[in-house]
């Protein structure tokens, strides 16, 4: 019964062309397969991101790291996992018990639909990334929604619920303080995430994953095509949004005990940890696919989306061993100095990027000069600019002033 049923492609199941003809047994079995096959190498590549993050801090301070479970310590992990699932579950007396379960569900679940919309191979070299797989004609990803970045948005926004449910149904002051202060991070830099993504929307016209790749060629990636600004804003922002260092003011032992989950024990506590190592994984992929092509890179194999998943997995390896280098080499930020850099450099500058861009394809559109146009919207930027600077001055100085008019 199944193979006879005949629903509409693209329009409801997305862009994939795997359902253009409609959806049979066939397209269902697949589906499932890169559902499978997308999460089975999503919790690898976690399993195997905590063991690389652990090598690489442990040889940057000169230690050993793990070494004794598996060669070169490679199964530490999956030992802390069997260890954290055999502890005791324990739920505080003053918890909200349903809210408190939940919680972690969350944060890990958003992770993984994130990922379903990254394409993480296929055939670009002068092609959409459509393969063969058992006759059909598909795409490397799970799912490929007409508003995939929309998608990402939702997920990263939900993500907030996660944290901020879960030190609230702790029934205890640290967490919730945690809490409050994760959800006040997350919001504040999502504005700046929003808006560097918006300048790659305005450069290749598509809300779709897989069509902003296909518009990149191998070597023209968005990187050059934005002119590498909303790049650094989004790396900057999506450090924030998934509390690593220097950003890792949720779980300042030293202030808050040990953050939002601190009433977490067991199998509880682990989905959390997964959770942030999940959202490193795919933000590190949002990140090749929007700025560095994606899959997209010279064909050197005799199977052409083999080529370009070798290259999507590269280029992951570099954000991902920032990510880490970032955590082994800075210092945690102040709070104020976090909420200043979002709030009054890093939402201005991508507006006022995204306008320079805009400045710039409107001027190509009606003929003017790019050039002047362009001179013209960084003189605007920079006269905001100052005058940003002249009242945040003014402002400081006001604080610093007591209600009598005198220093203090």
């Amino acid at each position: 019964m199944m193979a006879g049923l005949s629903l509409p492609g693209p329009t409801v199941f997305g862009l994939d062309p795997l359902y253009t003809g409609g959806v049979g047994l066939a397209e269902v079995l697949i589906t499932l397969l890169k559902v499978g096959v997308a999460f089975a190498l999503l919790m690898v590549a976690v399993m195997l991101m905590i063991w690389f993050e652990r090598k690489v801090i442990s040889d940057m301070q000169n230690r050993i790291g793990p070494n004794l479970a598996g060669p070169f310590g490679i199964l530490q992990t999956l030992a802390d996992g069997i260890k954290l699932f055999f502890k005791e579950d324990l739920i505080p007396e003053q918890s909200d018990r349903l809210v408190f379960k939940l919680a972690p569900y969350l944060s890990l679940v958003p992770a993984f639909l994130v990922f379903a919309v990254v394409p993480v191979g296929g055939n670009f070299s002068g092609g959409d990334g459509q393969v063969s797989l058992f006759g059909h004609q598909t795409f490397l990803q799970v799912s490929d929604p007409p508003v995939g970045i929309l998608l990402v948005l939702a997920m990263s926004s939900v993500a907030v619920y996660g944290v901020m449910l879960a030190g609230w149904s702790s029934g205890s002051k640290y967490p919730l303080l945690a809490s409050v202060r994760a959800s006040a991070q997350m919001v504040s830099y999502e504005a700046a995430l929003g808006l560097s993504l918006a300048a790659v929307l305005l450069k290749s016209g598509s809300l779709s994953t897989n069509q902003i790749v296909a518009e990149q060629s191998v070597w023209n990636w968005n990187l050059w095509v934005t002119w590498v600004v909303p790049m650094v804003i989004f790396l900057i922002a999506a450090t924030a949004e998934l509390n690593r260092p220097p950003f890792d003011l949720v779980e300042a032992e030293q202030e808050l005990v040990g953050g939002f989950h601190t009433e977490y024990s067991s199998i509880r506590f682990a989905l959390f940890y997964l959770a942030e190592f999940m959202n490193m994984i795919t933000m590190s992929a949002i990140v090749v696919t929007l700025f560095l092509g994606g899959p997209n890179g010279p064909d050197f194999t005799s199977v052409g989306w083999l080529s370009g998943v070798l290259w999507f997995f590269g280029k992951l390896m570099l954000f991902l061993f920032f990510f880490v280098w970032l955590r082994a080499t800075l210092p945690r930020f102040r709070y104020d100095q976090l909420m200043d850099l979002g709030w009054k450099l890093l939402i201005p500058l991508s507006l006022g990027w995204l306008l320079v861009l805009a400045s710039y394809d409107v001027a190509g559109d009606r003929g003017w000069n790019r050039a002047a146009a362009v001179i013209v919207a960084l003189a605007i930027m920079a006269a905001l600019a100052s005058l940003l600077a002249l009242a945040l001055r003014a402002a400081r100085q006001r604080r610093e002033l007591d209600p009598q008019g005198e220093f203090v």
